[in-house]
């Protein structure tokens, strides 16, 4: 059985929680560009174009357990015959996220893991409605697995993850 300290319990009785909390505070486009160079020659390409997508992550401290956390998401399309570009997009979309309380060693695997797949739906909607309305079919992204690209790169910068069992 856990004990609780009287310091804790009197927390707790007045309204004060001890665990760490996180919530969005705002979320918003920083930046949008949609490029049809080609147009109208390459709204009327046959066959599946060819789709790039680069997705990046970063985060910065706001200052009072604030942190924005920046989505970069650039996707291009070349078409099938002559591989000339048929449309880029480029959205820098962002949330601003209050963490209070959260131990030092959370903080980044939220900012790069949590905050990413909490603002990607509504990136993803974004970039769908731009390609769109630049008249092509919406562009619908896969779901991307942040879990597994922070794995990744803790990996590839040499503080990687050792599964239980593996030597």
């Amino acid at each position: 059985m856990t004990e609780i300290t009287p310091e804790a319990a009197e927390a707790l009785a007045n309204g004060a929680d001890l665990a760490p909390q996180a919530g969005i505070l705002a979320q918003y486009v920083k930046d949008l560009s949609f490029e049809n160079p080609n147009a109208p020659t390459s709204l009327q390409m046959g066959g599946q174009p060819k789709i790039e997508i680069n997705v990046n992550v970063n985060a910065r401290s706001g200052g009072q357990d604030m942190y924005e956390v920046e989505l970069k998401i650039e996707a291009s399309a070349r078409t099938p015959d002559t591989n000339s570009l048929a449309f880029q997009v480029e959205l820098l979309y962002a949330g601003l996220f209050r963490l209070v309380g959260a131990p030092q060693e959370a903080l980044e695997p939220f900012l790069v893991v949590e905050a990413p797949r909490i603002l990607f739906p509504f990136a993803r909607r974004v970039i769908a409605d731009a390609v769109r309305d630049g008249g092509f079919p919406p562009l619908m992204l896969e779901p991307i697995d942040f879990g597994g690209l922070y794995l990744q790169q803790l990996e590839a910068r040499g503080d990687g993850f050792q599964p239980v069992g593996n030597a």
